[in-house]
């Protein structure tokens, strides 16, 4: 199978020039030339899967340089270093609402599902393609993908990467478990701005093309770990898939029954995943786009404007404090009928005035499965006290957003379609929000706030995050955001 770039359709890669690279060289994002289809008796046959088979049965349909078994193989040690037998546990909390945890991995956040295996994919590639050189793993993370990056880089033979955080816009517990990250081949730093700060600053090293061949005669080629790479939106497709076998298997659905997602949002991709499974024939009704007050992609999805140019709002749900949701771009590729030239006036137009306008009635007629809402940070903490009150169970900031958002779209709508709530990050990764909103407490040490929240909830602290309080800090960098690039060339040259 070939990709295609968003902003350039003519420029065709194979996949694992795709994993590779990246992003494409004029800025656009690689996309499948076709969806492949999985059949329901296919599906109803993933019931009797690990959760490794049915990835590997995903990504195969994707990756045509790759055999199964290799495929299997990579899936196999990624999902081996999960806390939980089943990778990815779905939880029945009220009638025709279920709740996927993808938080059992070694960080604690679902993007772990990726992130454990997009480091194999990128050196499988590098072996099927016989290249020698080195990586440079360049992130921009909003709180989850920059821990979860680095654990899968960690030591990865002929790669480096580097994390650019924004300073003050992510959770303690998540500053924490980058800046101690181990690794010889590591780097973490904070930045001076937002996350669409640290995004576009590391979007443009990637375009710069001085900065490419300053890199190639180091020996480097770039490539990323944010979810603009497609060995990185690829993995989570297979949790949509595995979601709808575990209804199955269970007998809550029956083989063919449409369900609907509700998915926390920030950069776009988590939901981009579902709706390329429902492309691939997943049976889903709905895909519901839930925002925090930053709530952009609620506003574009009810008006067809997409709007950036507003007050940046930092949020108890800090991954999601984003207004420049790079994997839209995808989305609307498929909007615009796969027109490049019309896909890049629109991204030109948002680079230049910091906003687009889409004909509401063609995003409805082309997207008709999508619907959005959003949750303030009040409606949030009650949600999470609310949660724990009725179903006894624990969710953290970001999930309690797309349980507020379920429960507002379930009100107004009458959807009775049953429901899978994706369920972000572990609580303990914002204990001290967890905490005050279910104890009706404030606890100033994150740490105290743990040990509150583990006696009042009884729910198991995860042994990493137990852990973070003895780890050696081991990055303090704070930079401006026009003092990335030098870094990045500093760093590879060993200064």
């Amino acid at each position: 199978m070939k990709y295609i770039s968003t902003r350039n359709a003519s420029r065709a890669v194979s996949g694992s020039e795709a994993i590779l690279m990246g992003i494409s060289p004029e800025g656009g994002l690689f996309v499948p030339e076709s969806f492949p289809q999985v059949t329901l008796a296919e599906i109803e046959a993933m019931g009797e899967m690990s959760y490794a088979e049915r990835s590997a049965t995903v990504m195969s349909r994707f990756l045509d340089e790759f055999t199964y078994e290799e495929l299997l193989e990579i899936a196999n040690r990624a999902y081996s270093r999960f806390d939980s037998e089943d990778t990815c546990p779905l939880t029945k909390i009220d009638d025709g609402a279920y709740v996927l945890e993808l938080w059992h991995g070694p960080t604690y956040a679902f993007k772990d599902l990726a992130l454990t295996v997009l480091p194999q994919l990128i050196s499988a590639c590098r072996k099927k393609r016989g290249e020698k050189g080195k990586t440079l793993v360049l992130v921009a993370t909003s709180g989850d993908t920059g821990k979860a990056a680095l654990e899968g880089f960690k030591d990865v033979d002929g790669t480096e990467i580097m994390v650019f955080y924004p300073d003050e816009g992510v959770s303690y517990m998540q500053k924490l478990q980058m800046i101690t990250t181990g690794g010889n081949n590591t780097y973490v730093a904070g930045i001076k701005g937002n996350f669409d700060d640290a995004q576009t600053a590391v979007k443009k090293i990637f375009t710069d093309d001085g900065v490419r061949a300053s890199l190639a005669k180091d020996g480097y080629v770039m490539s990323s770990a944010n979810s603009i790479n497609w060995g990185r939106l690829l993995p989570q497709i297979a949790y949509y898939f595995s979601s709808y076998a575990d209804l199955l298997t269970s007998g809550e659905i029956t083989l063919g029954d449409k369900i609907d997602f509700v998915v926390p949002t920030g950069n776009f991709g988590d939901i981009l995943a579902g709706y390329y499974a429902m492309r691939m024939g997943l049976p889903v009704n709905k895909l519901v786009c839930a925002s925090n007050i930053n709530n952009v992609l609620t506003d574009f999805f009810n008006s067809g404007e997409y709007d950036a140019t507003r007050e940046f709002h930092k949020t108890i749900s800090p991954s999601m404090d984003i207004l420049i949701s790079s994997n839209l771009e995808r989305l609307l590729f498929e909007v615009v009928d796969r027109d490049d030239k019309a896909l890049g006036s629109l991204m030109a137009t948002l680079k230049e005035t910091g906003k687009y306008k889409v004909d509401l009635v063609t995003l409805k007629r082309k997207i008709p499965m999508f619907a959005a809402g959003f949750a303030d940070e009040d409606e949030t903490m009650e949600t999470i006290y609310n949660t724990f009150d009725e179903y006894g169970y624990v969710v953290d900031p970001h999930t309690s957003v797309a349980i507020a958002v379920y429960n507002d779209y379930y009100l107004t709508s009458g959807d009775q379609t049953p429901t899978v709530i994706l369920s972000t990050a572990s609580p303990y990764k914002f204990a001290q929000d967890v905490y005050e909103a279910v104890g009706e407490n404030q606890e100033a040490d994150p740490f105290k706030a743990v040990k509150k929240l583990h006696f009042l909830t009884g729910m198991e602290v995860p042994e990493g995050i137990d852990r973070l309080q003895t780890l050696e800090k081991r990055f303090s960098d704070v930079l401006a955001k026009d003092e990335i690039k030098q870094k990045v060339l500093s760093r590879v040259k060993g200064e």
